[in-house]
């Protein structure tokens, strides 16, 4: 259910997606209830009242909730450090803003008459879409990693599984980019500065694959640094959509993240058929070198994001130091972040979520059946992923134009019955059954490869839409990115999974005689979690009054 570095993630699931796959002082809870609310000054003393439980709740408290929803969107987050800056900065705001109250609040942020997916593209909007694009585009490299490690360094299926794996491991601490993008402002930004940092870093990271790397442990570490870029960018930029999403209807929530991954779909498409042909043509050095420069793409969009400076002692700023209690507040957080994931509410669909994308697959030993057994070239699987890029952007829109309001149990079990039993169709083009009804496996393979995509992609919008809607208010980069971190941890582990079954089965890259049985047993470990449907939130997609067609992402 994966594919090769999640960084789609499931990277396509973890990025892949992961991804494929933002989020992660102890002051009394009622001070998340004033960060909410106009602050305005009164005049003369106030009399004190006794406040009734219901007003001095947290997270960890289980309060029963004023709807009938099954997840806790609104429930206070504490964080100590964000909170303190969001009150001085609704003051500042109120302040300026006191002439004109009756003016509504969202106005202030503009509305361009250009939508995509029903989403209004103002400059925060395309800055998002534009980093979701250079995760997309950033696919250019995958085809010249995999040739890169099986013709290069000569590894074996098992030991591609391994690295793929281990490249994942910085989607699996996402909450930690959460708090760190949250808490720590770098030069006075919490978002701005981190994206240009991301671009940087991802740079660097090609630009070694290109140049120096010559062995298998310093192609994993380079690899790695690559994904540490996309997935910091990944959690800045979520924590954006999350803020927006969080309150919003699940037909809207998906209208928003059919943004986000359209646009990687579309990044995908523009890279796809390069992928191969530059491969084939340059070789694999040269395809590192140009994905080099793709990142620097998230650098210069970020300067698009309208983001006031972080309130700051002048001291703090002119030496980019972080609050005195640090580590106070980080222990904080990290003590809300566990009650907040514990909660029935987020736990169980959480858990859902983790096994649901922990089932084993077979990635990496089709890859090598396909190119050592069958011949494919370089150039044929770039069509193939050019194929597979405009199917996820259509399994975007078969989701937003008549999936997203479709109860998730609904969806979940309709899609794992069906993608189940499209994957097993891969045994057909091991076999050679293909071939006796006259398809030759070139066709067979792009066919296959686009329905499976299709229903693939569809599939994993709920996950998404579902994390962005158990997020309550407060620290969204860091409980969304904890949500995600969790599926793709599940998806690292099918991962692994599925190497220890290809070592089990004695597939090898010249030997495939129980290829098929791998398959099999694969696609069937799908339907394992369909039982535990039932921890999914039964939930009215469309409930939420708030609904409306127009929708942007709020600046920070």
């Amino acid at each position: 259910m994966a594919t090769w570095t999640s960084t789609s993630s499931s990277s396509s699931n973890i990025r892949n997606t992961s991804t494929i796959f933002s989020c992660f002082s102890s002051l009394p809870p009622v001070f998340s209830q004033i960060c909410r609310k106009t602050f305005t000054p009164f005049a003369g003393p106030r009399k004190k009242r006794r406040r009734s439980p219901l007003e001095n709740m947290s997270v960890a408290l289980p309060v029963s909730p004023p709807s009938p929803r099954t997840y806790s969107d609104d429930q206070p987050f504490l964080d100590y450090t964000t909170r303190k800056e969001d009150l001085r900065t609704a003051q500042v705001e109120d302040d300026a803003s006191s002439p004109s109250k009756t003016v509504p609040r969202r106005k202030k942020y503009s509305q361009s008459p250009v939508k995509c997916f029903g989403v209004d593209l103002t400059p925060d909007n395309i800055a998002v879409a534009m980093v979701y694009f250079v995760q997309g585009v950033l696919g250019l490299s995958r085809l010249a990693v995999s040739f890169y490690l099986k013709d290069d360094l000569h590894l074996d299926p098992a030991e591609t599984a391994v690295i793929s794996g281990f490249s994942s491991l910085p989607w699996l601490i996402k909450p930690i980019y959460g708090f760190i993008s949250d808490s720590v402002p770098l030069f006075g930004y919490r978002r701005r500065s981190y994206l240009i940092l991301s671009g940087l870093l991802g740079a660097f990271s090609w630009s070694l694959m290109a140049t120096f790397v010559d062995g298998k442990y310093a192609a994993a570490s380079s690899i790695l640094m690559g994904s540490l870029s996309v997935a910091f960018s990944d959690v800045v930029v979520d924590s954006m959509v999350v803020e927006r999403a969080r309150g919003e209807s699940q037909s809207m929530s998906g209208s928003l993240q059919s943004l986000c991954w359209g646009s990687s779909a579309f990044g995908g498409i523009v890279s796809a058929y390069f992928s191969g042909s530059l491969v084939e043509a340059y070789g694999v050095r040269f395809v590192f070198g140009v994905t080099a420069l793709l990142p620097l793409l998230t650098t210069a969009v970020a300067v698009l994001v309208k983001e006031k400076p972080v309130t700051a002692s002048a001291w703090r700023q002119n030496n980019n130091l972080p609050d005195p209690g640090f580590l106070d507040t980080f222990k904080t957080s990290i003590v809300e972040l566990w009650n907040a994931v514990t909660q029935r509410d987020v736990f169980l669909p959480t858990l859902f979520i983790f096994l649901w994308q922990a089932t084993p697959h077979s990635d990496s030993a089709m890859f090598y059946f396909t190119t050592n057994k069958l011949g494919f070239t370089p150039e044929f699987l770039g069509r193939v992923k050019l194929v597979t890029s405009v199917a996820s952007l259509l399994g975007v829109g078969l989701y937003n134009g008549f999936l997203k309001t479709v109860p998730l149990r609904k969806i979940f079990l309709i899609t794992t019955i069906f993608g189940t039993a499209l994957g097993l169709t891969q045994v057909f083009l091991v076999t050679g059954i293909n071939r006796q009804f006259g398809i030759s496996d070139e066709w067979f393979a792009i066919g296959d490869s686009l329905i499976i995509t299709v229903l693939g992609q569809a599939s994993f919008m709920p996950v998404l839409v579902l994390a962005a809607r158990l997020c309550p208010e407060g620290m969204e980069a860091t409980l969304f990115a904890t949500l995600m971190s969790v599926s793709n941890g599940g998806s690292v582990l099918g991962g692994l999974l599925g190497a220890g079954l290809t070592q089990l089965f004695g597939v090898t890259k010249d030997r495939f005689d129980n290829l098929a049985l791998l398959i099999i047993l694969c696609n069937l470990s799908s339907l394992l979690p369909l039982p535990l449907l039932g921890l999914l939130p039964r939930d009215n997609s469309d409930a939420n009054p708030k609904e409306n067609n127009d929708i942007e992402i709020k600046s920070n």
